[in-house]
């Protein structure tokens, strides 16, 4: 076990040993309670250094991101139904195979919104349409998808 120790600048109350939060109005302030009042917070980080990623044996399937969908399986679902790559592909850092995005259950925009900011889509269609289920072409999301596609190929 390793520690770094410091002493900082209180970073709730900026050093002022006075905190003036939402219910301290017109020139009231309470005493600090982050570093007693002193200004000071002394820092302590315990850590164990990196040596190894160390192996999860009950992961199974891994995914890119999760866009807000609960993930599992049942007598109808299989994890390979979400998209992803199996742990052990993962496991040895191999890249997401194309199309390994949760196609069935979002659309392009929705799952890069997650997974790469970089690579959302930004067309006209998807503009105000609330939440992206809502979204008219939501039900016929695969030819989105088909666009993205040729897009990024």
């Amino acid at each position: 076990m390793k520690k770094i120790e410091f002493d900082e600048k209180c970073p709730s109350c900026s050093g002022t040993g006075l905190y003036v939060g939402m219910g301290e109005r017109d020139g009231a302030a309470v005493v600090c309670s982050t570093c007693d009042g002193t200004g000071k917070h002394h820092f302590i980080y315990e850590y164990n250094e990196f040596e190894k990623r160390i192996e999860n044996k009950k992961v199974k399937r891994v995914y890119e991101a999760n866009p807000g969908i609960g993930i599992g399986q049942n007598e109808k679902l299989k994890l390979e139904d979400f998209g992803g790559m199996s742990y052990d592909d993962w496991k040895d850092n191999k890249p997401f195979p194309n199309k390994s995005e949760m196609r069935k259950y979002t659309c392009p925009a929705w799952w890069y919104q997650s997974a790469n900011y970089k690579l959302k889509p930004d067309w006209k269609e998807c503009l105000a349409c609330g939440s992206f289920s809502d979204c008219k072409h939501f039900s016929n999301k695969e030819k989105c998808w088909e666009r993205f596609d040729s897009e990024h190929k």
